[in-house]
């Protein structure tokens, strides 16, 4: 069986989660903060990143991390570029973790119109998706927000989506498409309520074979993703934690029956550069079970 057969089978059957480690650009310094890493430890992007890879590490070769309870990570591409103990990223996810490797494949935000902020265009996609197969990587992750309940707004940004989407199919990926709704939204239930349905009528024109995973804003209306975690073309629908702390994202998840967590902050919430290594594994153990427990309902 090819690699991908295989994890396609761990992340559509497995019990468990995606973490997410994409944080890229403008929000690692953010990230590198909440580790307790400070602004004065680097002096360009380059150096920057050369930190924020050395905390990946630190989370992915913790023997609490593996796929036992995680089923996949999503990367970042300098991620993806650089390597763990001697071997490419997403190999090492692979071969030794057992965790299916994603990567993130937007350039961000565009600004917002109709309530939502589409993704900016992607014209290195093509060659971007090359370099991820040559590297192994399974799945992608691309990004929108929806700000308003606008309905023409919420529209465009699940034809955004979809349309990228179908270019990452064809390219033999499984992409993840997420048109989060920001928890600030003012009408949260009624925007939910739109993307719902548009997201169902993209899901219907699909081909058979044309397989994708949702990433979702936990709702207000509980399972209201129900019909699309049933649905045929849909590998898993995961859910983003998108500003809540991780105990209301837990809870919220664990009320939602087929969802599983896909946590960017939520999953590092509490781990920092000055632990120790008995610490630091114990902080990351009890935060991985405590979301394979809500991802497990």
């Amino acid at each position: 069986m090819s690699n991908y057969k295989k994890q396609l089978e761990k992340v559509s059957t497995a019990a468990g989660f995606i973490a997410a480690l994409d944080q890229s650009g403008g929000s690692t310094p953010k990230a590198l903060g909440l580790y307790g890493v400070t602004a004065d430890a680097w002096s360009n992007d380059e150096e920057m990143f050369d930190v924020v890879h050395q905390m990946r590490t630190r989370i992915i070769t913790s023997p609490s991390f593996g796929g036992e309870r995680i089923l996949g990570a999503i990367l970042f591409e300098n991620t993806m570029d650089r390597e763990i103990e001697g071997q490419p990223t997403a190999s090492y996810l692979w071969n030794v973790k057992n965790v299916a490797p994603f990567l993130k494949v937007d350039n961000g935000l565009a600004d917002e119109e109709n309530g939502v902020q589409l993704m900016k265009p992607i014209p290195e996609l093509p060659a971007l998706l090359k370099k991820a197969k040559a590297n192994g990587i399974f799945g992608t992750k691309m990004r929108s927000v929806i700000k308003q309940a606008n309905a023409a707004g919420v529209k465009a940004i699940v034809e955004q989506q979809f349309e990228v989407g179908k270019q990452i199919v064809a390219a033999g990926f499984v992409p993840i498409i997420e048109p989060e709704v920001d928890i600030h939204c003012p009408d949260k239930a009624a925007a939910e309520d739109l993307l719902h349905a548009e997201i169902m009528e993209q899901l219907n024109s699909l081909g058979r074979d044309e397989l994708v995973m949702l990433k979702l804003t936990l709702p207000e209306k509980v399972n209201l993703y129900a019909d699309c975690i049933a649905h045929p073309n849909v590998v898993r629908v995961v859910a983003l934690s998108g500003g809540y702390s991780r105990d209301e994202a837990n809870e919220r998840l664990s009320r939602n029956k087929g969802m599983v967590a896909s946590f960017s902050r939520a999953l590092s919430e509490g781990l920092t550069a000055q632990q120790s290594e008995a610490e630091f594994d114990a902080m990351l153990d009890a935060s991985i079970g405590a979301i394979a427990k809500a991802s497990a309902t």
